[in-house]
């Protein structure tokens, strides 16, 4: 049983304390906040021990789990791997691209394990992809969510689209070539709203759309390759899988025709909806972490997959300030 530490007690802290008590492969030792009131409502209401001292907790851990706001995750993820604790890290990977890439460094030295939260590849519509032969040609995302100042430390793309981003980094086997963004501040000091096509070296092309300022939730991923259109809806955790079918309709039990406009073609479109919407994402990436530190297994997201969601996150960043900059003129 591996003993763990969860630095942070706010909301979704707190959500990470419920779930590690329910794994009974982790001893949950205690928490760590600086914050007195997100302090006590833990202890009130789950229970836990809290430590007055980030490095006492750290001591007592094997696994420390950085559940704090991003600019403070190098600092507390830093001294973890400094005394060779494993490292389960929120998205994004730390503050700054620098910051990350001293993460890796460090993480590599210690030669511990470590894993960033991008909660999305562990969504049950996501892991129904697992074993389909992938190659999308043109990728549609949004990620829409009513507004909250939880999340406006960082700019949306850092808070929201930076999910989008990894989950399409996984699938597309291609470096990027070319960025256009644009992003608008509307409540806060920073984008609230952008939209960001990202062309790959292979001709994909994903349009990526994220809103902290919408009036319902979106949260859809939508893939097209040859024969084949996919639609993750990432709320819902379902997948529907549309394909060109070899048989005829009559053969399949979820299928249907479609008249493809060329004197007497028609095609056969077979239908699949996939997914377990009873499955805890959050639940199962702190299982599969720690099984890898018991495997000695490769983490599902390396702090490299971390860092390089960033690099296009902050590339997106950079877009947006240049052409705002530019429209100022």
């Amino acid at each position: 049983m591996l003993k763990i530490g969860v630095l942070g007690a706010g909301h979704l802290g707190k959500i990470h304390l419920r779930l590690i008590k329910e794994i009974s492969d982790y001893e949950l030792v205690g928490f760590f906040d600086t914050d007195d009131a997100k302090a006590l409502c833990a202890e009130q209401e789950l229970g836990v021990r809290r430590f007055a001292d980030m490095d006492a907790l750290i001591d007592e851990a094997d696994v420390v789990d950085i559940v704090t706001p991003t600019l403070s995750h190098f600092d507390c993820a830093a001294s973890a791997i400094k005394k060779s604790k494993h490292v389960f890290i929120e998205k994004p990977l730390a503050g700054t691209l620098e910051e990350a890439h001293q993460l890796i460094r460090l993480a590599r030295e210690a030669g511990i394990k470590a894993m960033v939260g991008h909660v999305e590849r562990f969504n049950p519509a996501f892991l129904a992809l697992n074993g389909m032969a992938l190659h999308p040609m043109f990728i549609e995302a949004h990620r829409l969510a009513q507004f909250n100042p939880r999340g406006t430390d960082v700019p949306v793309v850092l808070d929201l689209m930076i999910h989008d981003i990894d989950i399409i980094l996984s699938l597309v086997k291609s470096n990027v070539r070319h960025i256009s963004a644009s992003g608008v501040a509307v409540i806060s000091k920073t984008p609230d709203i952008a939209n960001a096509r990202i062309e790959f070296v292979n001709g994909c092309v994903a349009n990526i759309t994220s809103s902290r300022i919408s009036m319902k939730q979106m949260r859809k991923i939508r893939l097209f390759q040859k024969n084949e259109y996919i639609s993750m809806d990432l709320l819902e955790k379902t997948t529907e899988i549309f394909r060109l079918a070899d048989v005829t309709e009559e053969e399949l039990q979820n299928a249907f025709t479609i008249d493809t406009g060329v004197a007497g073609e028609k095609k056969t479109i077979s239908y699949e909806k996939v997914g377990d919407p009873k499955i805890n994402s959050i639940k199962l990436e702190l299982e599969i972490f720690n099984r890898c530190i018991r495997e000695g297994s490769e983490p599902k997201v390396s702090l490299l997959d971390g860092y390089k969601a960033m690099q296009v996150a902050y590339r997106v960043l950079n877009v947006i300030e240049k052409n705002n900059k530019g429209s100022e003129q």
